[in-house]
């Protein structure tokens, strides 16, 4: 019995992901930055506890609503057929209930917030749930994925102030252009296999043009976010952690130009340093102040 448990406990881990932390990170570093602009610094225990837990719990029930979407999709896919619900080692069922218990807590932690927090948070799960359909139907799913990936800076803007001014929807909008560029890299890695069982992508949408975009979609972040956050007088360190995300910008075009797989995914991986980055100085800017 206790190695049954052990063994599906395993599958449910990797279900979500568990190994592979890159991809909750990507949620987790604008969220931050978000909380501290709008708290204008560190924004206490309790809502660090409901962002840092929510994103995890919220991008954990969003792999195993995902894996099941694309399940039929993903047996094609070198990458992917391996997952616990393609393989068949999860069933569909199990995955969507795993899916749900996850949801349901991220839900109780918003509960702890306020009224407009807690609406907000049907609007993103709403879009969590289109994501995965979204690949089907949109020429650009990448763009999907940034308004789910995007939700909990205008959450966490609510959840200090009780209402999302603008400087929230523009650090929203700016951090959909990195998601449109780290995904695309993404994207890049699978473009031959979601060509053969069509599949929708940035990057196949891009066609020829997918790295000059990927580029453009960096700095189009990180001019958003600066800019934006210039007023704060953040300082010297807030624009040395700028200065040094261009210059991850700069190593990335040095991994994707190639188009290789091993090339675009790496870069992929590392995208989350990127995000951590610009967190850093704007967390540091605040407490230099």
């Amino acid at each position: 019995m206790v190695s049954l448990l052990q063994r599906k406990l395993l599958l449910y881990l990797d279900l979500i992901r568990w190994n592979r932390p890159a991809g909750w990170l990507l949620l987790l570093w604008p969220t931050l930055g978000a909380l501290w602009v709008a708290a204008g610094g560190f924004p206490g225990w309790h809502l660090l506890g409901v962002f840092v837990l929510g994103t995890f719990l919220m991008r954990s029930a969003g792999c195993c609503i995902n894996d099941v979407a694309d399940r039929d999709f993903d047996r094609h896919v070198k990458r992917t057929a391996q997952r616990p619900v393609t393989c068949g080692a999860v069933s569909s069922r199990e995955a969507l209930t795993v899916g749900a218990v996850l949801a349901l807590l991220a839900f109780m932690l918003v509960l702890t917030t306020n009224a407009v927090t807690i609406g907000m948070s049907f609007a993103a799960l709403a879009i969590t749930l289109a994501y995965p359909y979204a690949k089907r139907f949109v020429a650009m799913p990448q763009a999907v994925l940034g308004l789910a990936f995007g939700m909990g800076m205008p959450m966490a803007f609510a959840a200090v102030l009780g209402e999302v001014p603008r400087l929230g929807w523009v650090l929203m909008l700016g951090n959909l252009f990195w998601v449109l560029a780290y995904d695309t890299e993404y994207a890049m890695v699978d473009r031959d296999d979601d060509l053969k069982i069509g599949m929708k992508t940035s990057a196949i949408t891009l066609g020829a043009w997918d790295v000059p975009v990927v580029m453009l979609c960096y700095l189009l972040f990180i001019a958003f976010w600066a800019l934006a956050l210039m007023p704060y007088a953040l300082g010297a360190i807030y624009l040395i952690a700028i200065g040094a995300a261009v210059s991850q910008v700069i190593w990335h075009y040095t991994l994707i130009r190639g188009r290789s797989r091993e090339g675009c995914f790496k870069a992929f991986r590392l995208n989350h340093w990127l995000g951590l980055t610009v967190f850093a100085g704007i967390a540091l800017g605040y407490a230099s102040q």
